[in-house]
């Protein structure tokens, strides 16, 4: 990935991100769901996202900011062969303040999702701050487009030895009831590699945003 040198809207992105998160991560459990999803504590997530003119860095906040999505595949089911199937998985890009933009799964052969991928890696995946209490609290509907929201496009890999431990390290600091999971289910470390992207912040239909303007955000 291409690197820049940081500019100030960076550095402002990279101290709200890490404010943000770690409020969430040191709050206790509440709400459906685990830690707090869907109930977060409403200090922690009225940070604003970056400017409707800057998809891209909206784009990398919200999928440093959501901790799942919804993954479309297609369905392998002999009832539904070849049709769009969705699943809402966890998910991060990076412990707090320190996200790459790349999604990191925690997988088992016994999902369907995981099944679908293993003959179809193609995949699209949403994530919106519909989760947070953002736009609740601009009485956002959730499929407003002010409600910001973005599709990832990809192929979804399972992680190799070079990216394990970081995978291992930033699902497990914000899904710490991972950990426990029955090892019978043979849990595996996956991710997507993003290909397309679609940034979801306004009236007007997405932007589109390229994976290199995607991952040339720094937010560390």
């Amino acid at each position: 990935m291409a690197g820049r040198a940081r500019g100030p809207a960076d550095v402002l992105l990279a101290v709200l991100l890490t404010s943000a998160l770690l409020s969430l991560l040191v709050s206790p459990a509440r709400g459906r769901g685990g830690r707090g999803h869907g109930n977060w504590d409403s200090a922690a997530q009225l940070v604003p996202p970056p400017p409707e003119e800057s998809p891209a860095r909206v784009a990398r906040f919200v999928a440093h900011l959501c901790d799942w999505g919804s993954l479309g595949t297609q369905s392998t089911l002999a009832e539904v062969r070849g049709r769009p199937f969705a699943d809402v998985l966890s998910l991060s890009d990076g412990p707090p303040g320190a996200g790459r933009g790349v999604p990191y799964f925690y997988l088992s052969p016994l999902m369907l999702t995981a099944q679908n991928l293993q003959v179809n890696p193609y995949a699209t995946l949403m994530l919106s701050l519909a989760q947070t209490s953002f736009c609740r609290k601009h009485g956002y509907d959730p499929q407003s487009p002010l409600c910001v929201h973005i599709m990832l496009s990809g192929t979804v890999t399972k992680v190799n030895e070079t990216e394990m431990d970081f995978a291992k390290k930033s699902l497990f600091i914000r899904h710490p009831s991972m950990k426990t999971w029955p090892d019978s289910h043979n849990w595996y470390f996956a991710k997507l590699n993003i290909t397309n992207i679609w940034v979801q912040n306004y009236f007007g239909g997405p932007k589109i945003v390229t994976p290199e303007e995607y991952f040339n955000v720094t937010i560390q």
